[in-house]
């Protein structure tokens, strides 16, 4: 009998893990679509129940945030596994290439300020950028990178490939991943003419994630 009670409550365990997943891909399909959408489309898409969907987040506001915390934890766990790496000019290219397939920065763009962030995330957040920095220095030493080029231009080089969308979604990954070459190409020629303006500051992009009014 207790065999056959845990088996049951693995098939069970299993199958909440699998509805919220689904959930998830419901939730960040019909978010980056319209941010403004209500949580009961999110439960149309996912074929559940909104009580299903409610036994899992307390509202909208919870979904979003576990959105955007999953994409900053694949950021860090991205960018720890590129650290491995021992090419440093692959390490870098190699955490760009797979954090624009991983999509994540679309929900940055997104979903920055619909909800108040946690203390863990921020945690997180300043985690993902000492990574970032890391990854980023070993490509300066590699004698590839453009003197003049800061770590805070890998968020507008994120976010510019993120833009990239069509209706296709294999056609979506192909066009960003020539969007990353290229831009990718223009941060790799140090004899080129200098970059104009000021570069970006550190915390100048944190004001989308204020609440909005």
């Amino acid at each position: 009998m207790s065999t056959t009670s845990g088996r049951t409550l693995g098939g069970r365990r299993a199958q909440a893990a699998r509805n919220d997943e689904v959930i998830l891909e419901a939730a960040r399909a019909v978010f980056l679509d319209d941010p403004k959408a209500p949580i009961a489309a999110v439960a149309e898409r996912a074929g559940v129940g909104i009580s299903a969907l409610y036994r899992r987040y307390a509202g909208k506001e919870d979904l979003l945030r576990q959105l955007c915390h999953d994409g900053l934890r694949r950021y860090v766990a991205e960018a720890e596994s590129a650290l491995a790496e021992p090419d440093d000019w692959a390490a870098f290219t190699g955490f760009l290439t797979r954090v624009v397939d991983a999509d994540v920065h679309s929900l940055t763009v997104h979903l920055a300020g619909t909800f108040t962030p946690t203390e863990e995330m921020g945690r997180d957040a300043m985690r993902a950028g000492e990574l970032a920095t890391a990854l980023f220095e070993r490509a300066r030493a590699s004698g590839r990178l453009r003197p003049d080029a800061v770590v805070h231009d890998l968020g507008l080089l994120l976010e510019s490939c993120a833009a990239v969308r069509v209706p296709d979604a294999e056609r979506t990954g192909q066009l960003r991943r020539r969007q990353l070459a290229v831009l990718l190409a223009g941060l790799s020629v140090p004899g080129a003419d200098p970059l104009p303006g000021p570069p970006p500051a550190a915390g100048e992009f944190d004001w989308r994630w204020r609440p909005r009014e």
